[in-house]
């Protein structure tokens, strides 16, 4: 379907992609992986068709439909949510523009047997019945399903664009992506912006989607349940994986270990090639030897591995003294901004050392409590802080709350004593900091890294009681697992507000689900809850689904019913279609114009100007009507019966 030849990407002398070529076929589920600038985005922006490789090409057909959803966008104001999302369907709006142009046009036309005539009504045909083909009467239906699968209430729909964040439109844009039906999507990141709910809908929609999926995610869970192919870009070349990423993993250790072998052979060829220049350079009976051992080295194409990261750092949160049994307990907690009510009458109980997930979509309150607990904000109800409890908070605006003019390296120093100072530079490389970074001015850092450098911060001191909102949203892979691990072994209490699923999944033994106001507590983890969950979330759409595969909406002709006939067959069939539906119409127009003819005759007699003559032709004219309501029967019994081979 798609083609990418030889290409290369160039920024200021620098190969982000070296002459690199793979193909991506129907139907194929690929995960794109490699470092942060590794030119994942890239590759997606350049196969969307919105960035031009600096050299080779990137081939594929004219008619191939792509939906590229980028990690930022610029949006527009003015439209709902519906009419946002029905944007998707411009094209079937226009053709169903045209179907109403051409019926418009076809009134008007009394050339009944010329070949325009048949030529007009034959594109009629066509148009409308591509319009049942796609679907026109379950457009609303449609919307609604998708909007709602991706966290949407019902009246949101007819709320504006502009009234909701940037993360709940970069919702509406995914729907519209979705919406669309292209033959290849290209998503970054999509599930940055989702909860669980939505991500694992948006797992099953792409599962049973036709089309072929590429996608740039760090969400391991995702990748592993919706990619069955991972191409990895390292150091402007591809590896290209015929398995999902937690394979690839297995598969990309066993390269490095092969690639580094290969790398230690040739530097040591390397080093003897140079010994024997440098020993025999200036001996005149050795020259021929030296020269050619000079062009060797010059030919030779060196070989690179990326640089591994050293040996899993153990990072361990600071010993704290022992909290009392009963960490944090709410009864009757309720919370309204305005006449808004997040939470109403919940009640809560967390005990010493529980790993609690808190989940559910976004704004049903999830942060909210969390401030409620950390009392940042007015409520109503009773909640109560265990004794000797001491709280690090990690919130999403964490970073702001770090010294600009402070380095990297002072920030992380401030905070940490004893041992573990011996550490620091190992723990600010796992977090990604790393030679000269560690001397950046807090100021000049992005908001990521600052995300990431608060999170050491915590890390470092003694708390018995870690509540961390979305804690896992800048950080990579392998920095997640590490900050994962560090959260199994911490002795103390955890409240995590998470949609990562991977992260979530072997951490929490307890998950709270706020829905519709109140909380539902969940013992057996998140896979007990992702699997209590699943069925509701996907009902509603797997109906919609089987309803269109079987034809049985209203309105909609089963697409299995073409594929039935052969194109000869069906152009046969639609030529007597064709004959039979303008034996209708003449038929009806008969009718019609008798029935006009019979009135006129009636209105005339009602008047009191009756005659034998104008009786005479009352009388034939009621028997003609009859003879054209009999006829006009009989062709519109022909027209179905022959319409019905169409769909038997």
């Amino acid at each position: 379907m798609i083609s990418v030849n030889h290409v290369s990407v160039v920024f200021g002398g620098f190969y982000l992609l070296d002459g690199v070529s793979f193909l991506i076929n129907k139907k194929d589920r690929i995960g794109l992986t490699g470092r942060n600038g590794a030119g994942k985005s890239t590759t997606l922006k350049m196969l969307a068709g919105l960035q031009q490789p600096s050299e080779g090409s990137i081939s594929m057909a004219s008619d191939v439909k792509i939906g590229y959803l980028p990690q930022t966008k610029v949006y527009t104001d003015g439209n709902t949510v519906r009419q946002e999302a029905e944007k998707a369907f411009a094209d079937l709006f226009a053709l169903k523009a045209e179907v109403e142009r051409l019926n418009l046009e076809l009134a008007e036309r009394e050339d009944y047997d010329s070949e325009a005539y048949l030529k007009l009504l034959d594109r009629i045909h066509e148009k409308t019945e591509l319009l049942a083909i796609r679907g026109e009467n379950s457009i609303d239906r449609e919307v609604e399903v998708v909007l709602k699968g991706l966290g949407f209430k019902s009246t949101d729909l007819d709320r504006y664009c502009e009234e909701f964040s940037g993360g709940w439109r970069m919702r509406i844009e995914l729907a519209k992506i979705l919406l669309a039906r292209p033959d290849i999507f290209l998503l970054d990141e999509p599930t940055n912006h989702l909860d669980i709910e939505s991500i694992t809908w948006l797992e099953s929609f792409l599962q049973s989607y036709p089309g072929a999926v590429v996608l740039v995610s760090h969400d391991r869970a995702f990748l592993d349940n919706v990619t069955t192919r991972t191409i990895e870009i390292s150091l402007g070349k591809i590896y290209d994986y015929k398995v999902p990423y937690t394979q690839f993993e297995q598969l990309h250790k066993e390269r490095i270990e092969q690639q580094m072998r290969a790398y230690q052979n040739q530097q040591k060829q390397i080093k003897d090639t140079e010994e024997f220049i440098e020993r025999f350079r200036y001996k005149a009976t050795k020259s021929v030897q030296v020269q050619s051992r000079i062009k060797q080295l010059e030919k030779l194409e060196r070989i690179e591995v990326e640089e591994e990261d050293a040996a899993r750092i153990t990072v361990r949160f600071q010993p704290a003294i022992r909290s009392g049994e009963r960490v944090v307990v709410g009864k009757e907690l309720t919370k309204a901004y305005g006449e808004h009510v997040v939470l109403k009458g919940v009640h809560l109980e967390i005990q010493r050392g529980e790993k609690v997930a808190f989940v559910g979509k976004n704004g049903e309150g999830k942060s909210t409590l969390v401030k409620m607990i950390m009392n940042e904000i007015p409520y109503e109800g009773e909640l109560k802080i265990g004794h000797q409890v001491h709280i690090g908070y990690f919130a999403q605006n964490q970073a702001d709350l770090l010294d600009p003019e402070l380095s990297v390296l002072e920030t992380v120093d401030r905070v940490a004593e004893g041992e573990i100072r011996k550490k620091i530079r190992d723990i600010l490389g796992a977090f990604l900091f790393s030679g000269e970074e560690v001397e950046k001015k807090v100021k000049v850092l992005s908001g990521g890294e600052r995300t990431r450098l608060a999170m050491i911060r915590l890390l470092l001191e003694p708390y018995n009681l870690l509540i961390l909102d979305e804690p896992t949203n800048h950080l990579d892979m392998r920095t997640k697992d590490i900050l994962k691990e560090a959260l199994r072994k911490f002795e103390g209490t955890v409240i995590v507000v998470s949609h990562d699923r991977d992260f979530l999944t072997g951490l929490a033994d307890k998950v709270y689900e706020f829905a519709d106001q109140q909380l539902k507590e969940y013992l057996g983890g998140v896979a007990d809850f992702l699997a209590a969950k699943k069925i509701a979330c996907f009902r509603e759409y797997e109906q919609l689904r089987k309803l269109k595969t079987s034809g049985e909406e209203e309105g909609t002709v089963p697409e299995v019913s073409e594929s039935k006939l052969s194109f000869e067959e069906r152009k046969q069939l639609n030529k007597e279609i064709r004959k039979a539906e303008q034996r209708v119409e003449k038929a009806e127009q008969q009718v019609t114009d008798l029935e006009h003819e019979v009135a006129e005759m009636e209105r005339q007699m009602a008047s009191g100007v009756v005659s034998d003559e104008l009786l005479k032709n009352y009388h034939a004219a009621q028997q003609k009507l009859e003879e054209a309501m009999e006829e006009w029967e009989r062709a519109t019994e022909g027209a179905d019966a022959i319409k019905s081979k169409k769909i038997s």
